[in-house]
């Protein structure tokens, strides 16, 4: 059994307040009182709870963030955004994969809630978002990452995927692609429905040039790979001429598929674009051309509006949206390297 401050006070032959005060104010204990008491706790190995006192002041020093998949740089490189300003105000983040999964996104905040953190920071699976409202009512704060709210219910920031998906789908008209598909899905996340939107505007006023839909069940290598075999089961004349692919990972997964069998040369016969830009794009066999988010800023600029509100509830709700940028490589025809 661990050594408990009662303990720790009949070693140091001192009262429990002292104790504490050592712990909490060592200032207002006399230095041969700090050092007998710290000798005692050393000797007992007394380890102090810190989750039960950060209970009991009603708040603990974490923040709660939940990623639809954990496996993905671009939340990875979210949360170290997060991570890095969260330290500059003496709090740590809590990392949950909800895994594109509602039941399990809901155990999550469930989770976080029971544990009293200092807010909730979260990019939800779905479009309805009671659990959250729920958690907001009873004075948790709570910002959407990477999702904007459509009634601005919730503070949010975002990228404008509408955008994305519009300069994405324009590069690959611009180098001469007519037969444009889109992967991607499934089509209630709203990044994947706003991006193939955008690609969809993008061909709008061109009697020439087409996006197809090509769903996937998830956002992975693997899905990617699946989705590169359907395409390469077509014949060569029904083929789409590129490709946009909702996110870096399925299009590393297509490129896999694609170059695999050496009967598509990238982008010769098929230009291929991804999403987000994380580091792997840049490092691919075939460089990817991806439209790059500011991910790091996405989650330092999500705890800062979460700091404004615990601060003070009745702050307005803020919605910050970031414009994508087209990176161009070889991939889509442009430099080999980065």
């Amino acid at each position: 059994m661990s050594a408990s401050v009662k303990d720790v006070a009949e070693a140091a032959g001192v009262s429990v307040g002292t104790v504490s005060n050592v712990l909490n104010r060592p200032d207002r204990v006399a230095a041969a009182t700090v050092a007998r008491v710290q000798d005692a706790i050393t000797r007992l190995g007394f380890v102090r709870n810190d989750a039960a006192r950060q209970l009991r002041a009603g708040r603990s020093n974490s923040i709660g963030l939940v990623v639809l998949d954990a496996r993905n740089p671009f939340f990875a490189d979210i949360a170290q955004g997060a991570e890095e300003r969260a330290a500059e105000h003496g709090l740590t983040i809590l990392v949950a994969n909800s895994d594109e999964k509602v039941d399990r996104e809901r155990a999550h905040i469930d989770l976080f809630e029971q544990h009293r953190v200092h807010g909730v920071l979260i990019t939800p699976v779905a479009e309805s978002l009671p659990r959250l409202q729920r958690l907001r009512e009873r004075g948790m704060p709570t910002v959407l990452v990477d999702r904007e709210s459509r009634d601005g219910g919730f503070p949010s920031v975002a990228v404008d995927d509408v955008s994305g998906g519009r300069i994405a789908a324009e590069h690959l008209c611009e180098i001469g692609r007519r037969r444009i598909a889109f992967v991607g899905g499934p089509l209630s996340l709203r990044q994947v429905s706003d991006r193939f939107d955008g690609a969809q505007r993008a061909v709008a006023g061109r009697d020439d040039a087409t996006v197809e839909f090509i769903g996937t069940d998830a956002l992975t290598v693997d899905a990617g790979r699946e989705a590169g075999r359907r395409i390469l089961e077509r014949s060569r004349e029904a083929r789409p001429d590129a490709v946009f692919a909702a996110n870096d990972l399925l299009a590393l997964g297509l490129l896999q598929a694609l170059v695999m069998t050496g009967d598509v040369r990238v982008p010769e016969d098929m230009a291929l674009i991804g999403y987000d830009d994380i580091d792997f794009a840049s490092s691919a066999v075939i460089p990817l051309s991806s439209v790059r988010q500011p991910a790091a800023l996405i989650g330092s600029t999500a705890v800062d509006l979460l700091m404004r509100i615990a601060g003070n509830p009745q702050t307005p709700n803020e919605h910050v949206v970031f414009q994508p940028e087209l990176i161009v490589r070889a991939s889509t025809g442009g430099p080999v390297g980065p």
